[in-house]
């Protein structure tokens, strides 16, 4: 099982930035997909940006000022949020999905609060 610790949640003015940050413990692989997801009050958690090997893909409505890095070696996962929005603010999850045999194991943080305020 891998545990996920976030850290880097805050408050911010609108268009400011804030730096997210995830330690993982135990062997991430780099063709495994680690990812910053969020979710709104009432709502399903959702994609904000995914790494696997060297690919990353990004939410639409994300791509061009948020940017997504990871440490293989540190086994650390980042997200740069720039130009953040109001409607940016949610609690954002870090994620990695272990390959398991013929199955994904998807592992989470706990979570951490983003306000964005106008």
């Amino acid at each position: 099982q891998v545990q996920l610790v976030e850290s880097g949640g805050g408050s911010v003015q609108a268009g400011g930035s804030l730096a997210l940050s995830c330690v993982a413990s135990g062997t991430i692989f780099s063709r495994e997909t680690m990812g910053w997801y969020r979710q709104f009050p009432g709502k399903r958690r959702e994609l904000v940006a995914i790494v696997s090997g060297g690919t990353t893909k990004y939410a639409d409505s994300v791509a061009g000022r948020f940017t997504i890095a990871r440490d293989n070696a540190k086994n650390t996962l980042l997200l740069q949020m720039n130009s953040l929005k109001p409607e940016d603010t949610a609690v954002y999850y870090c994620n990695v999905d272990k390959a398991l045999g013929s199955g994904i194991q998807r592992n989470w943080g706990q979570g951490t609060q983003v306000t964005v305020s106008s």
